[in-house]
């Protein structure tokens, strides 16, 4: 397993690139949409599985990554840890991502292919 710790305001990073969902910044925005407070994108949690992927699989080379599908399961609060575990069987590793603070999985049925 891979451990990766958000930032409280990593979601507010993503404005810089033009994505102005008030879903990730404004609490009332969020907690119209039934969460606690606003949520991280969904990209940025894909994109924390695929780092532990190519972390603890690929010896650091995303060259080394052919695929990589999951199911986005919950969501993630900017702040957490995110633990991504892996079972590598040849070139195919499976892997689930979870909160841990909130001992919840936010990523499941996760499938990576290797070169």
């Amino acid at each position: 397993s891979v451990d990766f710790a958000t930032q409280p305001r990593a979601a507010l990073i993503y404005r810089l690139s033009g994505d102005y969902n008030p879903l990730h910044a404004e609490p009332a925005v969020a907690s119209a949409a039934g969460f606690k407070r606003p949520i991280l994108h969904g990209l940025a949690t894909y994109g924390i599985a695929g780092w532990a992927v190519v972390k603890q699989v690929c010896g650091g080379d995303p060259a080394a990554m052919q695929s990589l599908d999951v199911r986005f399961s919950s969501p993630v609060y900017p702040g957490e840890t995110i633990r991504t575990e892996l079972w590598v069987d040849g070139k195919v590793v499976s892997f689930r991502a979870r909160a841990v603070e909130r001992d919840i999985l936010v990523l499941n049925n996760g499938r990576a292919e290797l070169r």
